[in-house]
Order: structure tokens, then sequence, then C-alpha cells
């Protein structure tokens, strides 16, 4: 981990959950509450390795491929609803290549908030069914536990949020003070740790998409 034992501050470490057949083949996962794959519970237990030794504050979303990957990383994590992944409503189980082919929208992006204008776009059966969320919408669950981690880091205590790529990265740009489109920028591979902290007294990335591939 970045810093050492002479840190005046804690740090934020961030776990996206290890690989899901999903998340292998580019399909939007939100709620639909998908296993990992055996790649993906081999990465999550590899990824134990960079996680601080002591752990002051550790949550996890409950949604089974977070929540594995935290027990496989060796983690006491307490459950967080905050932590879900982004709802992706009608787009939810498709590809961003596949909505763009249903749209006839080749520059459909999720990252610009265009969830609500795919009105004729339908959910695979296999997919959760329900409403999708906007980015300022994944801000707002996510700017309290931003809170929270800086009072516990600003105290000298680590923390470990175990989670999904969208979300942590709407929380690292939120961490950065950035708007929450600043996420896209961020991109977590399966299984991948990345690291907030400070420089000084400004919250700052100290490293990111960390891990073996």
């Amino acid at each position: 981990m970045a810093g050492g034992a002479a840190r005046a501050t804690g740090q934020v470490v961030l776990l996206r959950h290890g690989e899901t057949e999903w998340s292998r083949t580019g399909r939007h996962t939100g709620l639909t509450d998908v296993p990992l794959t055996a790649a993906g519970e081999t990465r999550a237990a590899q990824a134990g390795a960079l996680l601080p030794a002591r752990v002051a504050l550790c949550l996890a979303s409950p949604l089974q491929r977070a929540w594995r990957t935290a027990e496989l990383a060796g983690l006491d994590a307490a459950p967080d609803r905050a932590l879900e992944e982004r709802h992706y409503g009608n787009v939810e189980g498709l590809s961003t290549r596949r909505v763009r082919e249903l749209t006839g929208d080749p520059g459909w992006d999720v990252w610009d908030d265009r969830l609500q204008g795919t009105p004729d776009v339908e959910p695979p059966p296999d997919a959760y069914r329900g409403p999708g969320e906007s980015l300022e919408q994944v801000a707002a669950r996510v700017d309290p536990i931003v809170s929270r981690c800086r009072d516990v880091t600003r105290e000298g205590g680590d923390v470990v949020l175990v989670a999904h790529s969208h979300l942590l990265r709407v929380l690292a740009a939120r961490w950065l003070g950035l708007p929450p489109a600043a996420g896209r920028h961020l991109v977590l591979d399966a299984g991948r740790v990345a690291v907030l902290g400070y420089e000084r007294s400004t919250p700052a990335l100290l490293g990111w998409n960390l891990g073996s591939r």
C-alpha cells in the first residue's frame, strides 16, 4: 500500500469485485445478482494481499459478486446498500454496443447519463428490471460514504470498500471533488484495487487499477 508506517492520515482502498460472466462480456450489471466466475474467485482471493493489514472501516455491497469478493479477500465487511452498483434501468444486461444497435445512436454512452433516453430498449429476460439512476443520484448515494471515509482517514484509520465498477469510479471522482461523470476517466478492472488518500491535506488519487492481470 502507498504511504507506509509514518502516515498521519489513513487511506481508502477500493476493491472492485472479481470477474463475472457479465463483466467478462461487457454487459451492464446493476442489481442483477450474478455470481463470480472461477477466475473471478481466484482474482478476489489474490486481491487480499493488496489490502491494509488493519482496517478501521470495511463496507461491502451486499450483491453476491461483491460480498463474495470481500469474503475471499479475507475481509470482515459490513453490508451497505449504498454501495450497490448503479441501477441501469432498461439497459440492464445489455452491452454498450448492443444499446447502440438498438437505438441507432452510435454515440450512446452510459456515462453521458442517457439512461432515460432509451425507452424502446428492453432488458433481456435474465436481467433485473427496475428504474434507472442518473449519475447525480449515484453521487447522492456515495457522498455520505465519502464523508464517513474522510472522518476515519483523518483520524489515521484505513478504509476498505468492496463494490462495483461504475459505483467506485463515481465515488473516486467525488473524493477528488469532481463531478460524477469524471469517473468515466477512471477505468477499474474486475478484481483490481485503487487507493485514495491525501497529498498533505488535499484529497488525492494514490494508486489505480492495481493487481495482477
